[in-house]
């Protein structure tokens, strides 16, 4: 390993203990109530009437925004949390995409609720209804996949060696060092973008472009260590299921949640034939 990978290595480690840090984890809290709280009084102001107009131009009018502002800041604070994961695991990192997937359909149901008059009683069309129930009823249905998901992992490693089993985490925590940095200036770009009243790009059909990218390259990062066909497998079925959630991004409603669904049954179906994989003999075998 180079000097500069020792020490992006190290600044990982560093990144994700300050991360992992109860202290970290109450702060995060207290700025999520922050913002909801802010948010909720600023666009009461302007409702009133009581802040400049340049500010009450980017002010929304319904209370229900404040929701979607809340549920977009726990979402950012959740692709950080999937980029310290993507060094763990490949298959904890598909989790927790799918994870971000569900609170995004949740998200998306909240979203619908602006369509509401306030206080919230009937007077919208039966389809906002039936779109808040597609999503959060998907959302809800993967929550259930996840739960099999995660009991199927057995995290085998792809290799025996101590070494090359050094090396390819050391590979994974400087690709989630670079996705990071990245992800943080996508994210300040967005600010800036939305305070100088631009529309903003979907930061999360970006990141899970970006993402499939970085997959690919662990598929191939971990060729260097172990090119077993079970592990290339599934690391390239679960690269595809990335595919899947960013088409689910996209996709019209009621498609969005059949597509995400489809993704967790298909990562499981993967899991499924991975276990199942007939293990060579030891003789054969690198621990062997």
């Amino acid at each position: 390993m180079t000097v500069i990978s020792r020490k992006l290595v190290e600044l990982y480690d560093v990144l994700e203990s300050l991360w992992e840090d109860k202290r970290t984890l109450q702060l995060i809290a207290r700025v999520l109530i922050t913002v909801f709280l802010a948010s909720l009084l600023l666009i009461e102001l302007s409702r009133l009437g009581l802040l400049p107009d340049r500010l009450t131009a980017l002010l929304p009018t319904s209370h229900y925004y404040a929701i979607n502002v809340a549920f977009s800041m726990l979402l950012g604070l959740e692709v950080f949390g999937l980029v310290f994961s993507l060094a763990s695991s490949v298959s904890v990192s598909l989790g927790k995409q799918f994870e971000i997937l569900s609170l995004i359909l949740l998200r998306h149901s909240f979203k619908e609720l602006v369509h509401f008059s306030e206080p919230l009683h009937w007077d919208s069309s039966t389809e906002t209804v039936l779109h808040m129930l597609s999503n959060a009823g998907g959302g809800l249905v993967i929550f259930l996949l996840l739960g099999l998901y995660y009991t199927m992992q057995k995290h085998r490693p792809i290799t025996c060696d101590p070494e090359s089993t050094s090396k390819f985490i050391a590979s994974k925590k400087i690709v989630s060092l670079l996705l990071l940095v990245l992800f943080s200036v996508i994210g300040v770009i967005d600010g800036i973008m939305y305070l100088s009243g631009t529309s903003l790009e979907n930061f999360f059909s970006l990141f899970y472009t970006i993402l499939l990218f970085s997959d690919v390259l662990l598929v191939l990062i971990s060729l260097r260590y172990s090119s077993s066909y079970p592990i290339v497998f599934r690391n390239s079925g679960f690269a595809f299921a990335t595919v899947l959630i960013r088409l689910a991004l996209t996709a019209p409603p009621y498609y969005n949640v059949l597509i995400g669904i489809g993704a967790v049954v298909f990562a499981i179906g993967i899991t499924f034939a991975y276990n199942r994989f007939e293990a060579p003999e030891p003789d054969d075998s690198p621990c062997g």
